[in-house]
């Protein structure tokens, strides 16, 4: 079993903003899941206070999650899904909007540091370890005259440009998911 966990913010005022671009993926997961019939609808479930989906890729049973305690938290989120299902960090993917590459690229890595992610760290925290998968969404790089601006850049939403790199990019993901789940 797998828990795959898109990280963002809850709530209409975060939606298509940068900083929501693991919500953004894992609802791109679950559409083209749902076409086959692999996958549930989104559900809010409060014991884990995140909305979950479930289903199996190549007889694994998946558990897609979007964590709804706002971004710093959302390590409280990932620990209680943990726990419920006997997982431990090995069996965890995590994905998120990185700054460090421009637009349009992405990264796995495994055992890293979260690199100054306050999601990725509130993980960190309340699991003890950082031996967990992450797929490192690059969402544009903040150049040296705005660096002050972080917040304001990751709370932006995306141009029609990037809108329809973003299309191909959750693509390249899904399939790069399915080739870890092998």
């Amino acid at each position: 079993m797998k828990l795959i966990l898109g990280l963002g913010n809850p709530g209409k005022k975060y939606q298509n903003t940068r900083h929501n671009v693991g919500f953004m993926a894992l609802d791109f997961i679950v559409k083209n899941w749902l076409i086959k019939n692999d996958f549930t609808e989104w559900k809010e479930v409060k014991r884990f206070q995140a909305e979950i989906s479930e289903g199996a890729v190549n007889g694994e049973k998946i558990i897609l999650a979007k964590p709804q305690t706002f971004m710093n938290d959302s390590g409280l989120s990932v620990q209680s899904l943990l726990s419920y299902y006997k997982l431990s960090p090995n069996d965890l993917i995590v994905i998120h909007d990185d700054l460090d590459i421009e637009f349009g690229k992405y990264k796995i890595q495994t055992d890293r540091s979260s690199a100054g992610h306050n999601g990725v760290q509130s993980i960190i925290d309340h699991l003890g370890t950082q031996n967990f998968t992450r797929i490192r969404i690059f969402i544009g790089r903040i150049d040296k005259e705005t660096q002050g601006e972080t917040v304001n850049f990751v709370l932006n939403k995306f141009n029609l440009l990037e809108k329809l790199k973003l299309k191909e990019l959750e693509k390249k993901v899904l399939e790069e998911i399915k080739n870890i789940l092998v």
